[in-house]
């Protein structure tokens, strides 16, 4: 497999390689081919706009909205868009657009933060139960299996009911929910390349074991992990807009899509906008995520 890409699975020793053949790639090129992985697939460009879009709008959000998401106006409820309010007012008279655009700050912190932290402990995880097999591995499934046993919108609502309706509780359902996949492909990954020649070399140095996990396996698994974060924090983005509109995500009156939608529903037919917009804004969010990591994982399996 090419060294310099970003996905592949990087040897760290080779019997006739050069030192520049086994030397590993700096930083810098590391990034310049990641960022050649995504130019080459015009479904990860397409995607990455999409999800930059958001990422621009939610950072020049005060800049955009006269208004503030939390202002009310009770003498101009449920109107539709205007030269004012561009897109609208809710049912409390608050601007639909800014309201929109502060609720995009909030699913693009929590959705990645969730997804983060899931991955931490997944790695964690799956990193010792891919090593080392045995009892190690059956314990830590066994119990990962059965977090597994639960459909995960149901998992998520058991937490944050127990927990009650906060952003921090909100990552933290999404980050449980999240760990078993994560930790079961890491698991996955590891058991293949613990069996390669460089794993070995660095146990004949004398490397812990933690040393070989942290600098041999997981470096190497680094290609569709990050494939698996991009799709993650696209699922995140959906199961926090569904956490809002059951009424589990974001207490009010904090901007939340998916509380938009909640709150909007039983009054579709006076004022459409606060849910047209909020679920128009959900779906672009998460199927530029997705077109995001399928363009990544499409590009880097052709040089597999």
């Amino acid at each position: 497999m090419g060294q310099g890409l970003p996905f592949s699975m990087q040897s760290s020793s080779s019997g006739n390689a050069s030192l520049d053949e086994i030397r590993p790639p700096s930083l810098a090129r590391r990034v310049r081919d990641f960022l050649s992985l995504i130019w080459a697939s015009p479904t990860a460009m397409f995607g990455l706009s999409i999800v930059l879009i958001w990422v621009v709008l939610a950072i020049l959000a005060p800049q955009i909205s006269r208004y503030s998401p939390f202002e009310q106006n009770y003498t101009y409820i449920n109107k539709p868009p205007s030269a004012e309010h561009i897109l609208g007012t809710d049912h409390l008279g608050r601007d639909v657009l800014a309201r929109l655009l502060f609720g995009a700050r909030t699913i693009l912190l929590l959705g990645p933060a969730s997804v983060f932290v899931a991955f931490l402990v997944g790695i964690a995880l799956g990193l010792p139960a891919g090593y080392y097999g045995g009892w190690i591995d059956e314990t830590i499934m066994r119990v990962l299996d059965a977090f597994m046993a639960f459909p995960t919108i149901l998992l998520y609502m058991i937490i944050i009911s127990a927990l009650g309706p906060s952003a921090l509780n909100v990552v933290i359902a999404i980050a449980i929910g999240g760990t078993p996949g994560i930790a079961r492909l890491v698991r996955a990954l590891t058991m293949d390349i613990r069996t390669r020649e460089y794993v070995a070399a660095a146990k004949l140095r004398g490397d812990s074991d933690l040393v070989i996990m942290l600098r041999e396996i997981l470096p190497n698994c680094r290609g569709p992990l990050i494939v698996d974060f991009l799709m993650r924090v696209g699922y995140a983005a959906f199961y926090i807009g569904t956490l809002g509109f059951l009424g589990l995500g974001l207490p009010p009156p904090t901007p939340d899509w998916g509380g938009m939608v909640q709150e909007g529903h039983t009054r579709m037919t006076v004022n459409v906008w606060p849910v047209l917009t909020a679920t128009l804004s959900i779906i672009s969010l998460v199927i530029g995520l997705n077109l995001f990591a399928d363009g990544l994982r499409e590009e880097s399996m052709r040089y597999q």
